[in-house]
């Protein structure tokens, strides 16, 4: 059933922020049955001008021009600015998704929270891998890992210099590790490096959580392959999701051999290789119509204030732990 059959009437959107991230989220408003996208606010005038001219819309120069005239918003500037223009969009009722991460601290965080419980709106952190359809059927396969490894890898974008890559790329599968081990982190161990940026651009992060299971995870804008994949060891089964490509591959009665002769020692491994069946769609349009779902049709967000902000959590203490290491390092 789609947005309009369930109301009965047009959702309002609207979207602060056309750089890349925010012209997703105009391009796939724009294609949700049932929702007007009513328009497009960016500090580049010039540019909301061309996006709005491109969606058949209206550029707005301030985003609080969009307050009475929408249902939902995203927000999608940079991470400096959302506590801010956040307050003010949800003080003013509107319901909003709020790209990762939503913001700089855990307090501000906390706050809009807050906020959007008093006035009965809901707020969303854009954490979009959460609804990427191989991630809903890893849930179903994952019941007690033992260890679990992340790479989220790629080029160096210029857009990334706001940010470092624990809160631009590795808080993704951060999120969604916390939420398949269910444990609380017992330690964490962070190393990292500055290439490109002042921030750290490749980084390694270690937890261990109260129940025992491993979490490895890298982050990288200093490669030149893009690579997004998370593999999960289960007593009797690996599994492996690649993000990219929306599929899942789980091993199970792995053996294996070796084979002596006198001019080499061979090794061969076997194991019972089932491909999961995974249905394909936009995970940013789940996850706007999601928000819909709760803002509109009052619907039940996925997660508690708890875990929706514990990626966040995590992500800062390890950004800490990563700032005193250079610190210390600078200073012997």
């Amino acid at each position: 059933m789609d947005t309009m059959e369930k109301s009965g009437r047009v959702v309002n959107a609207g979207v602060i922020g056309a750089g890349r991230m925010g012209q997703y989220h105009i391009g796939v408003y724009s294609e949700i049955p049932g929702v007007n996208l009513v328009g497009i606010m960016d500090a580049d005038g010039a540019k909301a001008a061309e996006l709005a001219k491109k969606y058949n819309t209206t550029a707005f120069s301030d985003y609080r021009e969009l307050f009475g005239k929408v249902d939902v918003l995203s927000i999608a500037v940079p991470t400096s600015l959302h506590y801010k223009i956040a307050k003010d969009c949800l003080a003013a009722g509107v319901s909003c998704l709020v790209e990762k991460p939503i913001c700089n601290s855990l307090k501000e965080a906390e706050e809009l929270f807050n906020i959007a419980e008093k006035k009965g709106v809901a707020l969303h952190v854009g954490h979009v891998e959460r609804f990427n359809g191989a991630v809903q059927e890893l849930k179903k396969v994952v019941h007690d890992p033992i260890f679990i490894e992340s790479h989220r890898m790629g080029p160096f974008d210029a857009r990334m210099k706001a940010d470092g890559v624990i809160l631009d790329l590795l808080i993704h599968d951060l999120d969604i590790i916390l939420n398949l081990v269910e444990s609380p982190v017992e330690e964490l161990n962070v190393i990292g490096s500055s290439v490109f940026t002042e921030k750290e651009d490749v980084v390694n992060v270690q937890i261990r959580f109260e129940n025992g299971c491993l979490a490895n995870m890298l982050a990288s804008r200093v490669s030149q392959e893009k690579i997004r994949n998370l593999a999960v060891s289960q007593e009797k089964e690996y599994i492996f999701l690649d993000y990219t490509h929306q599929e899942i591959t789980v091993h199970r009665q792995a053996t294996s051999r070796q084979n002596i002769t006198r001019q080499e020692l061979r090794y061969a491994q076997e194991s019972l290789v089932e491909r999961i069946f995974v249905h394909k769609d936009n995970p940013l349009k789940l996850e706007l119509m999601h928000l819909i779902d709760c803002a509109v049709h009052g619907a039940d967000r996925r997660l508690s204030v708890e875990s929706e902000l514990l990626s966040l959590k995590i992500a800062l203490e390890a950004l800490s732990k990563l700032k005193l290491m250079k610190k210390v390092l600078a200073s012997s």
